[in-house]
């Protein structure tokens, strides 16, 4: 039997959760039959992956203000707040949105997302709980399968990788060409094998550069032996008179330049030291000392270090002609040009091909990872180095 007391905190206790929901957020206006939160969130994720950022987070705001309570927004923000850096308020975000939807698989995909890209201590065991969680109420999401595939290539476990690619294009639903694309290039890496640690890392690069080149060239088929126990020792011991080139003077010291000066603080700098001494054609440093190490390659300058590294491991100085005056088996090389000889020798010898469909070369195109790694892959089988 209720007294009269606590029929009156009970009273005040329903007013004051009336206030507190009366003061909670309102939902802004709709201004149209697109104005929804559906509309922004996706809306926000095509912004994100132009990279702008700041405009995602307009339409994730967006999607909150029209919903308070729609999980979307927060995901959203979460995710761009992610790309900013700001990981304590993506996270916080997140959580958020874990609060709003029923099964919380978007939110947690989301998640999967947020610690690929802050890949903190022991994330990717993080990442597995929140998969598992999803996938026990979900088993056969696409999206969700995709994204943990994504995290384990980032965590360079490949085979993993491999695994949860397979599975979206065996739902064969949504994500199934991305997950093609992916598979096909973690198939690459598999067949590359690479065998150190950089090797892995450059192997998810779409595009390699100079920097990246020498510490495949140094790491993974370990030039410098390579030269040492194959190629002709030629040690040049001569005295060369200081230039003005070669050294900077002051009134009270002459100092030797280093071979290449923009260098210093680039996390690949023992490798490109290393390829600078070994002198591979396409790898020197310019005449003003520097190497640009940030240049993209194409794959012609690949093929001509490629055929630079042959030369000097074989003693066969007749390779650099071997093909002079030939015709073109490339519908867009023509035999004068300075990458033709080596697009031969690397084509003839399987380290690289060419368009199977087209027969073209394409020596204008970037080279990834991947491919570089299947080069010198090829390369040391060939030797049986």
């Amino acid at each position: 039997m209720f007294t009269r007391q606590t029929r009156l905190m009970a009273l005040l206790v329903a007013i004051v959760a009336l206030i507190a929901a009366g003061c909670g957020p309102k939902a802004a206006p709709s201004t149209s039959v697109l104005d929804t939160p559906e509309y922004h969130y996706n809306q926000g994720l095509k912004y994100l992956d132009k990279d702008q950022v700041d405009d995602a987070m307009k339409s994730f705001q967006r999607a909150v203000d029209l919903d308070p309570k729609s999980p979307l927004g927060y995901i959203g923000k979460g995710l761009a707040l992610g790309k900013k850096g700001d990981f304590k308020a993506a996270i916080d975000n997140m959580e958020k949105a874990k609060g709003y939807e029923s099964k919380g698989i978007e939110a947690r995909i989301g998640m999967i997302r947020l610690l690929s890209m802050q890949r903190s201590k022991n994330w990717i065991k993080d990442a597995e709980s929140e998969f598992k969680t999803a996938n026990d109420r979900e088993p056969n999401n696409p999206k969700l399968h995709y994204y943990m595939g994504m995290a384990y290539k980032m965590e360079l476990d490949f085979d993993k990788a491999a695994g949860m690619f397979r599975k979206v294009i065996e739902l064969n639903r949504e994500f199934t060409g991305e997950a093609n694309a992916e598979w096909a290039v973690i198939q690459k890496i598999q067949r590359a094998a690479p065998g150190t640690e950089i090797g892995k890392k450059i192997a998810l690069i779409d595009k390699i550069d100079r920097a990246d080149v020498a510490a495949l060239f140094d790491q993974e088929m370990n030039l410098e032996k390579l030269f040492t126990k194959r190629g002709p020792k030629t040690y040049d011991t001569s005295f060369k008179a200081p230039t003005e080139s070669t050294t900077r003077f002051s009134p009270e010291t002459t100092t030797k330049m280093a071979a290449a000066t923009d260098i210093a603080d680039h996390w690949l700098k023992p490798s490109v030291e290393t390829i600078l001494r070994l002198q591979v054609r396409g790898l020197e440093a310019g005449p003003n000392h520097t190497f640009e190490p940030d240049k993209l390659i194409t794959k012609g300058e690949f093929a001509v270090m490629l055929e630079d590294i042959l030369i000097k491991v074989s003693g066969d100085e007749k390779l650099a002609t071997k093909f002079l005056g030939a015709p073109s088996p490339f519908p867009d090389i023509r035999n004068d040009q300075y990458f033709f000889s080596a697009a031969m020798t690397v084509t003839t010898r399987g380290y690289i091909e060419a368009d199977k469909a087209t027969g073209e070369f394409r020596p204008g195109d970037p080279v990834s990872g991947a491919d570089a790694l299947l080069s010198i892959r090829e390369f040391k089988n060939q030797l049986k180095f």
